[in-house]
């Protein structure tokens, strides 16, 4: 018997029940992990309110670290007792233990904790593929990203900056302002009393930016359309504040020919070659110790109803653990 969290409706953090469960043995090409740490992202929050679907009752959670206790039919390259760590797959890490597919875990090197790994797995390969696939900086250029204090932030400015690339971020307070300058951006902009399109203006000498990554969603579309220079291209890959609705094509016309591109990591590492590709060069580059991982928050997993309330209201920064 173990611990894990279903949710039977969709709604608010109230729905999340922290529940026993039976695991069965792993299925061919599986192994089944013991839990270590988990990782909370913001994605996770739309499957619980229903902006994502999911078959209910449902097990929630993308990213977590463990150790391999068990493995099924056919699985090679794993043996019980590793360490291993996800950020995609099947939802269900918010559990003590779990089975899941081997082609989708990796190895963790002993210079990689467990919470290290849990934190940084999904939000990292979704930063590899909005830097170096989605639209592939280059060196000296100027990039908007928005909640630059976020998980992702924090992570993609670190990132971005070894690759010589100049981060303009967007913060809410002087404290997560403080937070992402400290983590590589090169100049924060105040989304709550500055107007970000005219800042960007400013620090660009007027080109404005060849892309603007954006996981804000509606409140931040008008800004980040403005910020871009001609033929720029709008990243949004999130919607912390609601989803984009009565878009008109016709501004992107009107303000320089921009482009428009709604990715999910998913659509970047549909084949196991590309899902290692993506991990190798995420923990490569934490290795390096050029991208350091920012744990500033940690929830037990009976108390993760707590998490998302925080998360949601925009109290927590960096990368947030819950322990099993």
């Amino acid at each position: 018997m173990m611990k894990k969290i279903l949710f039977s409706k969709a709604g608010g953090p109230e729905v999340l029940e922290y529940v026993d469960a039976e695991l069965p043995p792993p299925a061919a090409g599986e192994v089944r992990l013991r839990h270590t740490a988990i990782g909370l992202n913001y994605v996770d929050t739309y499957y619980r309110s229903g902006l994502y679907p999911s078959p209910m009752p449902s097990g929630l959670g993308n990213e977590a670290a463990g150790v391999i206790e068990e493995l099924g039919q056919g699985v090679k390259g794993f043996k019980v007792g590793d360490r291993v760590a996800y950020g995609s797959g099947p939802l269900g890490s918010y559990a003590q233990a779990r089975n899941f597919p081997a082609n989708r875990l990796v190895k963790l090197p002993k210079s990689i904790s467990d919470e290290t790994a849990a934190a940084m797995m999904l939000k990292g390969m979704t930063v590899r593929y909005l830097l170096r696939a989605t639209y592939k900086v280059k060196r000296g250029q100027f990039i908007l990203m928005h909640a630059a204090a976020g998980g992702v932030g924090l992570i993609m400015s670190q990132w971005a900056k070894a690759l010589g690339v100049k981060v303009i971020g967007t913060a809410g307070s002087a404290e997560k302002m403080e937070l992402a300058l400290a983590h590589g951006c090169t100049h924060v902009i105040n989304n709550r009393t500055e107007d970000v399109a005219a800042r960007v203006r400013e620090i660009t000498k007027g080109k404005g930016v060849p892309v603007v990554y954006d996981s804000v969603g509606q409140a931040t579309l008008q800004a980040s359309l403005d910020s871009l220079s001609v033929r720029g291209l709008l990243v949004s890959f999130g919607n912390a504040s609601g989803p984009i609705k009565d878009f008109q094509l016709g501004q992107l016309a009107a303000k320089g020919s921009l482009y428009v591109t709604r990715p999910t990591l998913y659509s970047y590492i549909i084949t196991d070659e590309e899902f290692k590709e993506t991990a190798d060069d995420l923990i490569n580059i934490v290795k390096s110790g050029k991208v350091k991982i920012a744990i500033n928050q940690r929830y037990a997993l009976a108390d993760v109803a707590q998490a998302h309330r925080d998360l949601e209201s925009g109290k927590t920064t960096g990368s947030t653990i819950i322990a099993p």
